[in-house]
């Protein structure tokens, strides 16, 4: 992490604005106006520029630069009121108190710099876990946009929070299947359906495909419907567990279908 504190940049070393312990979260902006690509050297002097526009503002009150951290395109992390520092940017005194802020210097669509640059969005993200780290920032990341009436951070940055915020060129490890037990259950009541009828539930092919991984069903028969292969197979797993009789009728409970799921990746639900 590239991280400027303020003092080395030519700010008081201490934010004025109100202490807070702890947040839910990070909210991440843009700037919202034109911005143009510029030299390294020269983005200390866009921040501290930031600043004085708003302390200088008219009706905002603000008593430091609004954001938490700010963001230029090459990366580096600019320390603003830094953490453990309420907000001013976030829209309400609730919504300041509530996350933390972090601006990317990206510009309004059609403004100029107005996508943000791998680098920088390798920066947001430092700056997100740096507040995590030392100002007890929660899990949750959102746009500014969410939760007050505006268009920040623009589309881009919004898409990528959406996203869960990667780190670029960093593929985010696949999902964990869920299977819900209850409707499985219910899948099995119901099923095999007549010919051309639709599946009855989605994760009927998630414990099929497990099973099919265990030797226990043939692929051709992982067809999303919970008939009486499928029980069979199922039956076959309970026997694996050491169930007999009425317990391994194929039929899933949730101390099976939860070690099935441990076996082959899925989580179960009830």
């Amino acid at each position: 992490m590239d991280l400027v504190r303020r003092a080395a940049y030519g700010l008081p070393a201490t934010s004025p604005a109100a202490y807070i312990a702890s947040t839910t979260g990070v909210k991440v902006h843009y700037l919202g106006s034109e911005y143009s690509s510029r030299r390294h050297d020269l983005c200390d002097d866009y921040v501290r520029a930031i600043r004085a526009s708003h302390l200088a503002h008219p009706t905002e009150g603000y008593v430091d630069v609004a954001y938490n951290a700010l963001v230029c395109e090459h990366g580096t992390v600019y320390e603003g009121r830094g953490p453990n520092r309420r907000s001013g940017a976030n829209g309400t005194a609730v919504l300041n108190t509530r996350d933390y802020a972090v601006c990317a210097l990206v510009a309004k669509a059609g403004g100029g710099l107005d996508t943000p640059t791998d680098a920088q969005l390798h920066g947001v993200r430092d700056a997100i876990e740096w507040l995590r780290a030392e100002g007890e920032a929660g899990a949750y990341i959102g746009g500014h946009r969410d939760g007050h009436a505006t268009t920040c951070p623009g589309a881009p940055l919004y898409d990528w929070v959406k996203r869960g915020a990667p780190r670029p060129g960093v593929v985010p490890p696949p999902a964990t299947p869920v299977v819900d037990l209850s409707r499985l259950i219910s899948a099995a009541a119901v099923d095999p359906p007549k010919s051309g009828t639709p599946v009855s539930y989605a994760g009927v092919r998630t414990v099929e495909t497990a099973l099919l991984a265990e030797g226990l069903l043939a692929s051709s028969l992982v067809d999303g419907h919970y008939g009486t292969s499928t029980i069979r197979a199922y039956s076959a797993w309970q026997r694996r567990l050491g169930y007999s009789g009425a317990d391994a009728d194929g039929i899933p409970g949730k101390t099976s279908l939860t070690r099935l799921g441990a076996a082959r990746g899925f989580t179960v639900i009830d």
